[in-house]
């Protein structure tokens, strides 16, 4: 039987008896039950990932299809709802972007793709956060036209292959993933199984995410667990590579109350959509890109051991506060504490000292340029 918590029972996703049979510590997380660490620990699972390969079972999130006549009319349906340029992106090619409120929040942030097949070239593959991936279809059905439509794909799952060690390791077994960039998509076969791959990934490092059949999900995960070098990683150390590689995690570094600028997510907002407009909220988007956010997402680098935990104030040496933590802990790459959170623009240069307020107790601290491991992304010229 699966468990249940006060919302109802958890979901498994179709490597759950595999990450029993593999020693894992299973916890809730966004509906379902999935591992949080295996016997090798979190720490080394971190630095596993950081030298070698990692394999991570995402199969909670999101994957589902926008289906249209053509790309044009599927990228505009989809333009109405994000601040990306989805109908510039190239075949074959992935976009981070986010679902917005009317007043510039983000509702949650997303992948797209747009198909490398010309035959599918009305169709974009989208992949959303979990907690949020039942908002998200509602909220995307119910503002599409006509023409466009959304199919929730939950016959499939998704495995991450991530660390140096993951181009190796798929060039002995899939015809096209390493001829891929970083941001890159296509289907292929991974090891004789139907897949799409995309070279991406959510820990800072090169590495591949792999769309594939629910029911061919187990076999593929132990054929990539056969292969020298790659171990199972936990929800543990996913969340230290990403506060690492300085990335967002919906519910706590961004959410409704805050926009795309606030958050240093403007990189993903186009030159054609800054200018135009178009999206959910962009009269507030396009004025913070202009005269500036009243705050904004930072690292933040306590000068001790103590970790800073998501709540913690943060205060101005004179004591005002200016902001909080949204995401903190251990990072074993960096071998301290580090943190995220919003200050008042005015303390988010790097190098600004402020204090955290830990257990009653002012700890200084300073503002750190993010991120924290340096990213490692397979770019190509």
């Amino acid at each position: 039987m699966s468990a249940e918590t006060d919302a109802g029972p958890l979901q498994r996703t179709p490597l759950y008896e595999l990450h029993i049979s593999l020693g894992a510590k299973m916890v809730p997380f966004a509906g379902y039950e999935m591992p949080v660490q295996y016997p090798l620990g979190v720490l080394k699972e971190h630095l596993h990932t950081r030298e070698q390969a990692g394999l991570f079972d995402v199969s909670h999130m999101g994957q589902a299809f926008l289906i249209g006549p053509d790309h044009a009319t599927t990228a505009a349906a989809l333009e109405a709802l994000v601040p990306a340029d989805v109908l510039n992106l190239g075949r074959g090619r992935q976009r981070y972007s986010q679902l917005l409120t009317d007043d510039g929040g983000i509702i949650d942030d997303l992948m797209v793709t747009r198909s490398i097949s010309a035959a599918d070239d009305g169709r974009l593959f989208l992949v959303v956060n979990a907690s949020r991936k039942e908002v998200d279809y509602a909220h995307i059905a119910g503002r599409l036209p006509k023409s466009v439509r959304l199919e929730p794909a939950p016959e499939r799952a998704l495995i991450a292959l991530q660390g140096p060690a993951a181009v190796a390791v798929m060039a002995k077994l899939s015809d096209v993933a390493t001829s891929l960039g970083f941001m890159a998509a296509s289907s292929g076969c991974v090891g004789g199984f139907d897949c799409h791959i995309s070279r991406s990934g959510y820990t800072g490092e090169d590495g591949f995410e792999i769309s594939v059949a629910a029911d061919k999900a187990v076999d593929l995960a132990k054929l990539l667990l056969a292969q020298d070098g790659v171990q199972p990683i936990g929800l543990g150390a996913r969340d230290s590579l990403r506060l690492e590689a300085g990335l967002c995690l919906y519910g706590h570094d961004i959410d409704e109350t805050t926009s795309p600028v606030e958050a240093g997510l403007e990189w993903s907002i186009q030159k054609r959509r800054r200018s135009e407009g178009g999206f959910p909220g962009a009269k507030r988007i396009q004025d913070e890109l202009t005269k500036g956010a009243k705050r904004r997402r930072v690292g933040i680098k306590p000068d001790g051991r103590a970790p800073a935990r998501e709540g913690t104030e943060v205060l101005a040496l004179l004591g005002d506060a200016i902001g909080k933590v949204t995401s903190g802990g251990f990072g074993p790459s960096v071998n301290g504490p580090v943190a995220m959170g919003y200050v008042a623009a005015d303390y988010a240069g790097a190098g600004t000292p402020v204090n955290l307020m830990v257990r009653g107790k002012a700890l200084s601290a300073s503002i750190a340029s993010l991120p924290f491991a340096p990213h490692r992304y397979a770019r190509k010229s």
